[in-house]
């Protein structure tokens, strides 16, 4: 069963195993989903199987996802799913050597070209959406004045916030409330920067 905590990678040998392109998106589809088998998967990204089983099977390794208990109806068939609510970074576990920052920024730039790249494909489509999700969608860049301690807290608002809204949407779907309801991409950043 996953935890409904966050899992922390603190440690490069599981950033190793998340900053992996492939490996990311297929996280991020199981993560929408809650389980599915390598297939399933497969589908979704446009790999191989047995390529998608492969890049599963390291991310299983450092326990960011897990065997989906009470799926499959046969031994040919693997079901997987998030070991945890979701991940979360920070730079500060990676800021005592040259290596492991250098792959904690390698990592983040590559989250980052996928977030890119899925707002990028939203705006190509977003033609294709009715009305109702064409102004429900929002982008929107805040300039600041805070000290560290602001940004920090405003963060954790934020990410209680977010945290509410993503309880109640899974709660109602799994009461059966599916009419109308899509994934959703939400990407914020907060970081200091000099005009």
């Amino acid at each position: 069963m996953p935890s409904e905590d966050r899992h922390r990678i603190s440690d490069l040998d599981t950033l190793k195993a998340i900053g992996h392109p492939l490996r990311l998106k297929l996280y991020r589809a199981l993560h929408i989903k809650r389980t599915a088998t390598a297939s399933q998967l497969a589908d979704q990204v446009d790999e191989a199987v047995s390529l998608v089983s492969y890049h599963l099977r390291k991310l299983a390794d450092p326990g960011l996802i897990e065997p989906a208990e009470g799926r499959g109806t046969d031994g040919r068939e693997r079901w997987w799913q998030p070991s945890s609510r979701g991940l979360t970074f920070s730079d500060t576990d990676f800021d005592d050597a040259p290596d492991k920052s250098a792959v904690y920024a390698a990592a983040g730039r590559m989250s980052f070209d996928q977030h890119v790249e899925l707002y990028r494909a939203h705006q190509d489509a977003r033609h294709t959406w009715d009305t109702q999700w064409r102004a429900a969608s929002w982008s929107a860049e805040n300039l600041l004045r805070l000290t560290a301690e602001e940004l920090a807290a405003l963060g954790r608002e934020m990410g209680a916030l977010i945290d509410r809204y993503e309880e109640t949407g899974r709660a109602r779907e799994e009461a059966g409330d599916t009419a109308g309801r899509e994934s959703v991409a939400l990407h914020t950043y907060g970081f200091p920067f000099r005009p």
